[in-house]
């Protein structure tokens, strides 16, 4: 029997700065913060690419610089992404600690360009995931969309009674939970690990 670890990734792994991030890109691009919001994070923009709209990570710049009406170049888009990330150890360790209990796969909502280069942009998930990261866009769908769970334990091919989901959005572990996925909602590294322990023994 193999057990499935899903993680979330922002504000679970990591300490995620979305402001610093939307700074950032106005700094880049001379738009403000609603503007920025206004042109591409809705449905045909930033949400559609986490469900999988622009296929490649070359499809999602071309949109993104079509809606915002500014050329962006790659090297700055990475590194005002990973700008706004600040690992969280403890987390890191438990999710470690997950990939030695079974299989370990990273579930975050973005988009192809993100999931392109999720190496570089966190580096610290690769020892612990390898080739298993993936974003939403990966998948065609978005969560709380209990699809995106589905096709994740379809890729996988285990049960959902031996999967467990660990995000800090409510709605995306309710999304989970609705297929029989056993969730976590983050609040702390230590309650992180504490759940994934208790998951595995019940499964021994």
């Amino acid at each position: 029997m193999t057990l499935l670890f899903i993680f979330d990734m922002d504000d679970v792994l990591y300490d995620y700065d979305w402001r610093a991030r939307m700074a950032g890109m106005s700094d880049l691009t001379g738009l403000s913060f609603l503007e920025l919001r206004r042109r591409w994070w809705h449905d045909d923009g930033e949400f559609g690419a986490e469900a999988g709209l622009y296929a490649t990570g070359d499809d999602y710049l071309a949109a993104f610089e079509e809606a915002i009406g500014h050329k962006v170049d790659l090297t700055s888009w990475l590194s005002i992404r990973a700008a706004a990330m600040t690992p969280w150890p403890d987390s890191l360790a438990a999710a470690r600690r997950a990939s030695e209990l079974g299989q370990a796969t990273l579930l975050t909502n973005n988009g192809a360009l993100l999931g392109e280069h999720l190496p570089t942009v966190a580096p610290e998930l690769v020892e612990i995931f390898g080739d298993h990261l993936r974003t939403s866009s990966h998948y065609g769908a978005r969560k709380p969309n209990p699809v995106v769970f589905q096709r994740a334990l379809d890729a996988y091919g285990v049960a959902p009674e031996n999967a467990f989901f660990a995000d800090d959005m409510v709605e995306n572990v309710v999304g989970a939970q609705s297929l029989g996925i056993t969730g976590h909602e983050f609040r702390t590294s230590a309650g992180l690990l504490a759940a994934i322990e208790e998951f595995a023994a019940a499964r021994a």
